[in-house]
């Protein structure tokens, strides 16, 4: 019989990713990238990373959201990890950042988790967390999907060698155990009325259930998934519906999260969105008069509203900016010893609790903020900061240009910059999961914002006519 190959090692990995965004492998399930055999594929790749310079075969997480097409690649991973000889730890439906959780409190070596957040059904993705519960670095990727290219290489046992797959039985109530810990000890929410919407997502049992055990009153809407309808009309993309539910429940607060529960919208009794922007400046500005902010500064992209720079430079912080994605943030916050960041789209990274962004735990402070102010949350939303006008626009292009060659829009885009001078911003990126160019203007006339965001969308289209 011949005998299996020697692992191979990633040595020549170029240091460049073709399946991974910003946030993992994302695409129409079904349709490549995200097939089962690649799924196969991939399975193999991450148990051969996770196991190496390691005695026993690794342990690795899975997880997903209710999307219909997770049954299918939580099977095709599971059997490549298998084929490799590792353990597979199945987490059925649970939100992204109870994966990352439960990889580290389980000292598993890697966690995986099926999802396409915020995206339709019919798309999935796959997020994969290290042994420490952070998303892994841009290089591990390029490793990986080395590793896929020479997966016919890698050494595969037989007989008790192969691996074995079991269901974590218990799975959401450790994650809820966890996320109600994070909660002041010394406070109950007993007596709020909090109205949650899960997006049919994975959070649509663990975000009601964390709420009403810390003594709230519970109005569930989004906990009904089907296996298509995540998203649809409902959770962070649509708050509509929570907004509604507040004002008709006299609800405290509502909390929208996304199909994965790793970002939220904040509605506040009044029924006005506060979004991820308004929550960060909430909540530094009170932990630097409290001496919790470290270094006195909050970790963002470069989408933050300039409102959000402008309120933590008053109070005597400031703000660093990154890349869109809330991995950059988490990246930055590690590297500079920083303890809270996120985004203006809801992802909030508090990482005294957790290594990821979690959209109940960001809820949890949020209320431990309204409670020790003794303040409803429009008014604490309404003075932790001023909006600059921000306008975005989002262009579907006939052809994917590097933005630097795109010499019209760049032009225009100058134009716009020397117009504006230091009362505002111009910020140009592509999407990293849809085929979009995305154009941001802040400054103080929003009518002007819209006329100058319309030229630099008709600029890119005559780039890439």
């Amino acid at each position: 019989m011949k005998k299996p190959s020697k692992r191979v090692e990633a040595k020549e990995a170029p240091h460049e990713r073709h399946l991974f965004g910003t946030d993992g492998i994302r695409g129409v399930a079904n349709v490549h990238p995200i097939t089962p055999d690649l799924c196969l594929r991939l399975g193999r790749a991450v148990a051969s990373f996770a196991g190496k310079n390691k005695g026993d075969p690794p342990r690795i997480l899975i997880g997903k959201d209710t999307r219909l097409s997770g049954y299918m690649i939580e099977q095709a991973l599971a059997a490549g990890i298998c084929s490799m000889g590792g353990r597979v730890i199945l987490c059925g439906p649970m939100p992204t950042p109870a994966i990352a959780h439960l990889t580290t409190s389980m000292r598993a070596d890697a966690g995986i988790v099926i999802s396409a957040s915020h995206n339709p059904y019919d798309d999935n993705g796959i997020k994969i967390f290290g042994r420490d519960g952070f998303k892994l670095p841009d290089a591990a990727e390029a490793e990986l999907e080395w590793l896929m290219s020479h997966e016919q290489e890698l050494a595969r046992p037989t007989g008790p060698g192969i691996g074995r797959a079991e269901r974590l039985e218990d799975a959401r109530g450790r994650y809820v155990v966890f996320v109600r810990n994070t909660f002041p000890a010394d406070l109950s929410l007993t007596g709020l009325r909090v109205v949650v919407d899960a997006a049919h997502g994975a959070a649509y049992k663990t975000a009601p259930l964390v709420f009403s055990e810390l003594g709230a009153t519970v109005f569930a809407i989004g906990v009904k998934p089907n296996g298509t309808n995540i998203n649809k009309d409902a959770g962070a993309l649509h708050p509509d519906n929570v907004r509604a539910e507040v004002v008709k429940r006299g609800a405290d607060i509502g909390v929208a999260l996304d199909g994965d529960a790793d970002r939220l919208i904040v509605v506040d009794e009044k029924g006005q969105i506060v979004d991820g922007d308004a929550v960060m400046a909430m909540c530094a500005t009170r932990m630097m008069k409290e001496g919790a902010l470290k270094k006195k500064t909050l970790v963002s992209t470069v989408m933050s509203n300039l409102g959000l720079e402008r309120a933590m430079e008053a109070q005597g912080g400031k703000l660093l900016r990154t890349a869109v994605g809330d991995r950059y943030v988490v990246e930055a916050m590690r590297a500079g010893g920083y303890n809270l960041g996120g985004e203006q789209s809801g992802h909030l990274i508090f990482l005294d609790h957790a290594s990821t962004g979690d959209g109940t735990i960001a809820a949890l402070q949020v209320l431990a903020l309204m409670m020790r102010a003794e303040k409803p949350l429009s008014t604490l939303a309404h003075t932790c900061m001023t909006r600059v006008p921000q306008i975005l626009e989002n262009v579907v292009l006939r052809a994917r240009r590097p933005i630097d060659e795109m010499k019209t829009m760049n032009a225009e885009a100058e134009r716009v910059r020397r117009a504006l001078g230091d009362e505002g911003r111009v910020f140009i990126r592509w999407s990293g999961t849809e085929p979009k160019l995305r154009i941001m203007i802040e400054g103080p006339d929003e009518e002007r914002l819209a006329d100058w965001a319309r030229d630099l969308a008709r600029a890119a289209k005559r780039d890439t006519a």
